[in-house]
Parts: structure tokens; C-alpha cells; sequence
């Protein structure tokens, strides 16, 4: 298959890739920036999966894209080590992240989450915020923390609010003085 020269719709190229439906055995998720409508156009689509036999994961996701434009795979041999697989197709680079884990206790995955509440319950502005530091060039977790006015290691830094409650990630938005909703 020939990657399109112009970008299309993170999920339109998702779905006309079939890579959901290819991988399904490993339990795919879409994170990243596209689903949390912050992408810019350096932006990639992160695919998180399951992969409890990496050997497998590694072998289908070579038969199925390998002759995707710009494919490479690595596999580390240390068991906490995902497999990570990068190709480009519909105008996208795709990121594939094979972790033994299951999905849901995956960082980029609680990441993912923790994003998609604080984009939720902040409103416009902290969008506006989000994205004006994503354009300055600040990775997604990074521009995270910054705008909400915290210092330290923005990975870690958002985990420990995975548990926070709403009302909790409430406070924390106004003390960085964004606007919330209701």
C-alpha cells in the first residue's frame, strides 16, 4: 500500500490502515495527541498494545506493515522493554508500543487518561494553553505539567494524579488559574 502524500483524519487512517482489526489479538489502544484533539503537525498516532510473547507481536506486525514507508522495529531483550514498530502511512507517522503489560497499567496508557480528564474538566483555555506549548515544541506530558504551574518530572508528575478525584484536578486547574467547567 502506497502512503498518501496529505495528511487525512487520524481515524479515517487508522480504520483504512485495518491495523485495529489486524492486531486485535494484542489489544490495541489509541492514545497520543490526535484523540485528545492537541495534535500538531508534527504529531504522531501512538498505538499501545498487550503483548505478552513480544516474538509474536514482532512477527505480525512485520507481516502486516513492514512494507509500509519507513518501517523499523525494535525489540529489546529486557522483559520491561516495549517493542516499538514506526512506519508512515495516510500523511501519518504511526508509533506502535508492544509492552508485556496489559494496556491499562501501561504508562502511556494512564497518561493517556489522566490528559483526557484534565482536558475534560479545564475547558478552553487549558486546551489553548496545551496546544500553544505543544506548537513552542514541549512534548505532550511536559506541556502538561507546565501549564499547570507544577515543577519536577511531568511523567511521574502525572501519574500521582491518577487517583486525584474530579474536585481534586478542579483545584488543581484554578490554582494554575485556568477557567473550569462546572
Amino acid at each position: 500500500m502506497e502512503a498518501e502524500l496529505t495528511r487525512i483524519n487520524y481515524s479515517i487512517a487508522v480504520h483504512q490502515l485495518g491495523i485495529l482489526k489486524a492486531l486485535v489479538a494484542y489489544d490495541p489502544h489509541i492514545a497520543g495527541t490526535p484523540p485528545l484533539g492537541i495534535h500538531t503537525e508534527t504529531s504522531d498516532i501512538d498505538i499501545l498494545f498487550c503483548a505478552p510473547e513480544p516474538e509474536s507481536f514482532v512477527a505480525d506486525v512485520s507481516q502486516f506493515y513492514e512494507h509500509m514507508s519507513g518501517f523499523h522495529i525494535w525489540q529489546w531483550t529486557s522483559e520491561d522493554r516495549p517493542v516499538v514498530a514506526t512506519f508512515r502511512a495516510y500523511g501519518w507517522d504511526f508509533e506502535l508500543f508492544a509492552s508485556t503489560q496489559p494496556v491499562a497499567q501501561q504508562f502511556g496508557w494512564r497518561h493517556f487518561k489522566i490528559e483526557q480528564r484534565l482536558l475534560s474538566l479545564g475547558g478552553d483555555s487549558f486546551r489553548g494553553a496545551i496546544l500553544k506549548l505543544r506548537r513552542d515544541g514541549l512534548k505532550t506530558e511536559p506541556a502538561f505539567w507546565s501549564a499547570l504551574k507544577r515543577e519536577g518530572d511531568a511523567y511521574l508528575g502525572l501519574l500521582s494524579l491518577e487517583q486525584a478525584t474530579d474536585d481534586e484536578l478542579r483545584a488543581e486547574l484554578a490554582s494554575a488559574r485556568f477557567d473550569i467547567r462546572a
